[in-house]
């Protein structure tokens, strides 16, 4: 029997531009991976894991990659464009498939309700604070709130995990939230869920811009280094204060389109959106820098 996964490259045959550019790739792909890995350790999850959990993903995609072009999908294309063996590809034909990407992605009904709760008018007081809420009643209450979101999760099921995640609080018959932003604690289900779906999107963009023909998503980003904490800190504190108000402009237009396309057929409402925000900084001496280099800025487009 033939082995028919790709040939293993030779070191001494000089390599292809087609070669070379996945050399670069795979280069850059490593760099995008460093935090992921610092996730994956500091969650207790090592290379072995990951390394198993990547071959049926890689015949996925893979899958998706034929399906996308046209291409008849066979065990023998998917071995060839994967690189996974064609018996390993065969095993996982038969075996479950993974979970739900789309369901993974979308938001879950207690990010609904803090979405809607710091951004609907209704629930805001004349500071435009969220206001507490009573419990119970008519609107606006938490319980009117609640079943405007999700009318298949009991109100009290979405208290008990809004309280859970640290981000609101019940005192009395009131509910108060908690935070400004949604984002759990760290090492909360909710706060992986959150990276996984918006570190996904954000990727999709950019892969799509790199790979694909116009038109492109928009992803770009201003950085800037030469900088001292206090600024860093103050320009952090900047980009929150542009987000908040391109935050709720987006929620209002969003929720808008939202129910003007529930009148439409199922097949011309399929799409989804998101759109996001992010702030970084760190030492450039863990990154090795270069003493002679000026400070500069700039953006990536």
């Amino acid at each position: 029997m033939t082995d028919s996964s790709p040939p293993h490259s030779d070191p001494a045959v000089p390599a292809s531009p087609q070669d070379a550019q996945a050399e670069q790739a795979l280069q850059h792909a490593l760099a995008v991976l460093v935090p992921l890995v610092r996730w994956l350790l500091r969650s207790g999850v090592r290379y072995g894991a990951l390394a198993a959990a990547l071959k049926p993903l890689f015949v996925e995609v893979a899958r998706a990659e034929l399906a996308e072009g046209g291409a008849k999908i066979t065990d023998s294309a998917l071995s060839v464009m994967s690189g996974v063996h064609r018996k390993d590809v065969r095993q996982l034909a038969g075996g479950t498939q993974g979970p739900d990407a789309a369901a993974a992605l979308s938001p879950t009904p207690v990010s609904q309700l803090f979405t809607r709760w710091v951004s609907d008018p209704r629930f805001r007081g004349a500071d435009g604070r969220p206001r507490r809420l009573q419990r119970a009643g008519p609107a606006p209450s938490f319980e009117s709130l609640a079943r405007e979101v999700c009318t298949d999760v009991h109100p009290r099921t979405l208290l008990e995990e809004l309280v859970r995640l640290g981000l609101g609080t019940l005192q009395g018959d009131e509910v108060e939230l908690q935070a400004d932003t949604f984002v759990p604690a760290a090492g909360q289900a909710e706060a992986a869920a959150l990276l996984a779906a918006n570190t996904a999107d954000h990727l999709a963009a950019a892969v799509h811009n790199l790979t694909r023909p116009a038109p492109r998503f928009l992803e770009q980003s201003v950085f800037a280094d030469g900088l001292s904490m206090a600024s860093v800190e103050a320009l952090g504190t900047l980009a929150r204060e542009l987000w908040k108000g391109d935050f709720e402009r987006m929620v209002a237009e969003a929720t808008q389109k939202v129910q003007h396309d529930e009148s439409l057929d199922p097949l011309l409402a399929a799409m989804r959106m998101r759109f996001g925000v992010y702030y970084y900084f760190e030492s450039m001496r863990e990154g090795g820098a270069d003493d002679s280099a000026k400070p500069s800025v700039g953006r990536s487009k």
